[in-house]
């Protein structure tokens, strides 16, 4: 059976996409941007855009059922791969303990020009 989470994102209906789907202990955060209430949020700033966005997505894995202890892998979309040192700060804060499969890549660009980042988180629930 899927479960699919809903951020109320402007996006999620003319894209046709959930900001997650849940299936049996299977939890696939999608690419999640920096937004709120419709707009771009922490302009100029990786840091705050990639602790922003992982905070999306913990709460749609929470919403679906899981916990940051669940978490097994993450990705970082950035659009310029020399500030990795800023989001990888935020991710660290986020997941040191859980220390996730995590995959850092330089992206042309997005769909706003003002997102510097955006994560994707995968979860796998321990129990079902």
């Amino acid at each position: 059976m899927r479960k699919l989470i809903s951020s109320g994102s402007y996006l999620e209906e003319p894209i046709g996409f959930s900001r997650a789907s849940r299936i049996g202990k299977n939890i696939a955060v999608a690419g999640t941007a920096p937004i709120h209430n419709g707009q771009t949020v922490f302009a100029g700033n990786v840091y705050e855009q990639t602790k922003f966005c992982l905070e999306i997505s913990l709460k749609a894995i929470e919403e679906a059922g899981g916990n940051i202890e669940d978490v097994i892998r993450t990705r970082i979309m950035l659009t310029n791969i020399k500030e990795w040192e800023q989001a990888a700060k935020a991710h660290g804060e986020l997941f040191s303990t859980q220390r996730p499969a995590c995959t850092f890549v330089e992206v042309k660009g997005f769909i706003d020009p003002e997102w510097l980042v955006e994560t994707e988180v995968d979860a796998v629930l321990s129990e079902a």
